[in-house]
């Protein structure tokens, strides 16, 4: 009756929380760096592990990847954190140091790590750079982590911003001088309207570049109209008209 469908759906709220768990939260289970070594898959050994940022990794189903002979058995018992960043596999890129590096390579850290999530059996942790004795993250990781949120920020701001203020089409030729021009797909961005070109400084950033502006509509993001004159982003702050060019011309061209 309904008490046993009670019953059955709260264990089925266990189990899934219990499956959510164990996805993102690794078993408890504490690696000496030593201990890793063991696990590179080699006749005899007792099998196929690797860590990133400290959190390991059973790889047995990527054998053919990482196991002896592999394209990429140089990860294999140990932490290489650096290489999925730089590509180095010599033994000078095989480590888990992370500092200096770059936004776009911490976000390749940052998606390896999904990967991997998905993709394999978390088994632990490693006891080291990134993680305690206990188990507990350390400082180290605390900063990779906080400079890698600051990357997915960073990635969703010039994201939003190549919406707001696509690139436009450029040409140059010694005869004519260079043309920019606005289309509804340039810079890679489908959308409804092609805008004009316009130069774009970023605020603390050297020179501009030539963005496609809505002419049209309230501002980015203002749904509400009511307030605002109907010149799309056209007022904002950071554009600056080309000399010589109709404000509203779709394209424009700047002789050499």
């Amino acid at each position: 009756g309904a008490m046993w469908r009670g019953a059955a759906a709260a264990l089925l709220c266990l189990v899934t929380a219990w499956l959510l768990g164990r996805g993102f939260e690794p078993r408890a289970r504490l690696l000496s760096a030593a201990e890793l070594r063991r696990y590179r898959g080699a006749p005899g050994e007792p099998g196929l592990y690797l860590a990133l940022l400290g959190r390991v990794f059973d790889v047995e189903r990527g054998r053919k990847h990482y196991g002896p002979g592999g394209a990429y058995s140089g990860l294999a018992g140990r932490d290489a954190t650096r290489a999925f960043a730089s590509g180095d596999f010599t033994p000078a890129g095989l480590v888990d140091t992370v500092s200096g590096l770059s936004p776009p390579e911490l976000l390749s850290i940052h998606s390896w790590l999904s990967f991997y999530s998905d993709n394999y059996e978390p088994v632990g942790k490693l006891v080291g750079r990134f993680y305690d004795e206990h188990g507990a993250p350390t400082e180290a990781l605390r900063e990779v982590e906080a400079a890698i949120e600051e990357a997915l920020k960073f990635q969703a701001e010039s994201e939003q911003e190549k919406q707001q203020f696509p690139p436009c089409n450029s040409e140059w030729s010694s005869a004519k001088g260079t043309r920019f021009w606005c289309s509804r797909q340039s810079g890679g961005v489908h959308r409804a309207w092609a805008g004009v070109p316009r130069k774009l400084y970023s605020p603390g950033g050297q020179g501009s570049r030539c963005v496609c502006v809505r002419s049209s509509g309230p501002p980015w993001g203002q749904p509400d109209s009511s307030q605002h004159s109907d010149t799309g982003d056209l007022d904002n702050p950071h554009l600056e008209q080309y000399q010589g060019c109709h404000p509203l011309a779709e394209q424009c061209v700047l002789l050499t």
